[in-house]
This record gives structure tokens, C-alpha cells and sequence, in this order.
């Protein structure tokens, strides 16, 4: 039990080093059971960053909405090391540039250098955040704060488990393996039924968007990628905040 309880613990600690820029550091480099089992926590970790959200949005209460609004995404990028933003931008720049052939469109996502597609879906993605938060924070409730982080990454983690991984060498190629598929299933169905209690129109707004993005993928890509999962991510993120506040504007 104790060596249960260990594991469980190491795993925790890789998602929350791989997905945050917490200062938690292991004695020793995860091996690909550990990465793969790393993923059961990735909402998790989702649940902390909205919950560190909503602790900053309530200290900075009586500041203006629009400094707050600021200050929250800045925390956020910071707090997640801009990762998954990484992916949105490799993600778009290969998506225009790739011309619909996926060769090509895995090299242009490979390369480094962000180019002007790439900087447009960031600052698009990022406006439309930072006036979801405008108008959130000045409601009586910061629930779609911080549920988005940890929906968005359930549907990441539903993604790997149920598209088949692109890269052989990828970020996330050790981990297919080892993958424990049928318990990230599991927790997506379960997310589904408590995120559809919380409020129907979120659950399906996030859906929509899944299935979209995944059908994106696989016409180009025939699966996903490290990018794509967390170029997903952010759009789950943004599509939740977006229609959460356009429902509480109603």
C-alpha cells in the first residue's frame, strides 16, 4: 500500500512539473510508466491553476476589472510556462503553411521560430481571454475559472487516449504506451456528467469544440500531436470562459 500510495504521489509530481512552473523537482527523471500514469493527474493539476486563479482574482479584488483581468492572464501564462500556448502557435503556423499535406505540416509544427499565423492565433486567443475575464470577474461567481483548467485538460488527456499518436519521437510517444486508456475514459465520462450538472451549455460547448478540433486532426494529421493536445487545450480553456461569460451577460 505504501508503494501505492508512492507512485501515486511521484506521478502527481511529474504532471504538476511537466504542466506548471511550480518549483517541484524530482530526484530522479520519470520513467514512461510513471509519464504515462502522470496523465490520470493532469486534471488535477487543471484544478490547482484554477484554483491559484481564483486566489489572485480575490486579492486583487478591488482593483479595476481591467487590471485584474491583466494580472489573472499574466499569472496564468506565467504559471503554465506558456505551454500549451507553444502548441496553439506550432499548431496554427502549421496549419496554413502545411498546404494540407501532413508531412509537411509536422515539419512546420517541428520547427522553433513562431511565424505571423502562429503570433495572430496567440494574441486572438489571448484577447479573447482577457475580455472573458473582464467580464467574469465583475459576476458573483468564478466557477468557469476554475473549472477550465482542469476540463480542458480531461479533454487533452481523452484526446491521447482515443487519437492515434503521430510523432514515434514526440513529447508524448513514450507515454502511449503504457497509457492507462480505459481509466482516462472512464474519468471523461465522468467529467462529462459533472461538468453537465454544473451547466449543460458549457459541456456542450467544450464538446463541440472536441470534436471539431479532433476531426481537424485526423483529416490532416490521420492523429495528434503534443501540439495539437495542447493547442486543444487552450481552446477548450478560451471556449469555456467565452460562453460561460456570454450566458451570465444574458
Amino acid at each position: 500500500m505504501k508503494a501505492f500510495f508512492s507512485e501515486q504521489w511521484q506521478a502527481l509530481c511529474v504532471a504538476m512539473q511537466f504542466l506548471t512552473q511550480l518549483p517541484i523537482r524530482l530526484r530522479n527523471y520519470p520513467d514512461a510508466r510513471l509519464q504515462a500514469l502522470s496523465l490520470l493527474y493532469y486534471p488535477l493539476v487543471g484544478a490547482v491553476i484554477g484554483g491559484i486563479l481564483y486566489l489572485i482574482s480575490w486579492l486583487l479584488n478591488d482593483q479595476s476589472l481591467y487590471m485584474q483581468a491583466s494580472l489573472v492572464l499574466i499569472s496564468w501564462v506565467v504559471l503554465t510556462g506558456g505551454l500549451h500556448l507553444d502548441g496553439l502557435a506550432d499548431s496554427a503556423d502549421g496549419w496554413m503553411g502545411g498546404l494540407g499535406d501532413a508531412e509537411r505540416t509536422l515539419c512546420i509544427m517541428k520547427d522553433p521560430c513562431s511565424g505571423a499565423t502562429g503570433v495572430l492565433a496567440l494574441v486572438l486567443l489571448l484577447l479573447l481571454k482577457w475580455s472573458a475575464l473582464i467580464t467574469l470577474l465583475g459576476t458573483v461567481t468564478l466557477l468557469p475559472l476554475v473549472v477550465a483548467p482542469l476540463f480542458a485538460r480531461l479533454g487533452a488527456i481523452v484526446l491521447l487516449a482515443g487519437t492515434p499518436y503521430v510523432r514515434s519521437q514526440g513529447i508524448a510517444s513514450s507515454m502511449m504506451i503504457n497509457m492507462p486508456r480505459h481509466r482516462i475514459y472512464s474519468m471523461g465520462l465522468l467529467g462529462a456528467v459533472i461538468l453537465g450538472w454544473i451547466n449543460l451549455t458549457w459541456l456542450l460547448a467544450i464538446v463541440i469544440v472536441f470534436w471539431i478540433a479532433r476531426r481537424m486532426m485526423l483529416a490532416r494529421l490521420k492523429g495528434t500531436t503534443g501540439d495539437t493536445a495542447g493547442a486543444l487545450i487552450e481552446l477548450l480553456e478560451v471556449t469555456l470562459l467565452t460562453v460561460a461569460s456570454i450566458v451570465m451577460e444574458s
